[in-house]
């Protein structure tokens, strides 16, 4: 895909969004990532809280879908992010033919299950995230479902639970 019909489409899935929840939530500063475009990866701002977007990829042999977070270090080796990265939140769009979903992630919460860097613990340069419409059999996959799916918010008929995406943000008392 190339990088133009990317960066519309993350700018879609972003207006949708932004059209679904309240008007005073506001996205701002969004940057895309030129290394990572098959992931959809950029950053950006909804009321000054700041988001690391991706989309995750569907995988021919494993079930649930594959997402790259990564960045590059002051050597340009790639490694997690870490604890200290200023950010609070990691978005990660998934779809199938007929579900459409982002999981958002908490920077704690990351940090909580291994995927982010700790000075104690090296975090993942890329995880495998399981929607709710995806069926698991192995017990790694069920327990890491059952701890994502706290994260879920689907998009539906151009519907979103506003009070649950407000709730993810804490954007009540911003």
């Amino acid at each position: 895909m190339k990088e133009g019909c990317i960066h519309k489409n993350v700018v879609e899935k972003l207006s949708l969004i932004q059209e679904l929840i309240p008007s005073k939530y506001k996205f701002s500063n969004l940057e895309f990532e030129k290394e990572s475009l098959a992931y959809w990866a950029c950053s950006f701002e909804i009321n000054n809280q700041k988001v690391i977007f991706r989309k995750a990829k569907t995988t021919p042999s494993k079930v649930g879908q594959f997402v790259t977070i990564w960045k590059r270090n002051a050597q340009e080796k790639i490694e997690p992010f870490c604890i200290d990265d200023n950010f609070n939140f990691i978005i990660v769009s998934v779809s199938n033919e007929s579900e459409f979903g982002q999981f958002v992630f908490p920077k704690s919460v990351l940090v909580a299950n291994g995927i982010v860097s700790t000075k104690n613990k090296e975090g993942k340069r890329g995880f495998r995230v399981y929607p709710p419409w995806v069926i698991t059999k192995s017990k790694q996959a069920i327990t890491t479902q059952e701890w994502q799916l706290k994260y879920f918010l689907a998009l539906k008929n151009n519907s979103i639970n506003r009070d649950k995406a407000i709730a993810f943000f804490n954007l009540n008392g911003n």
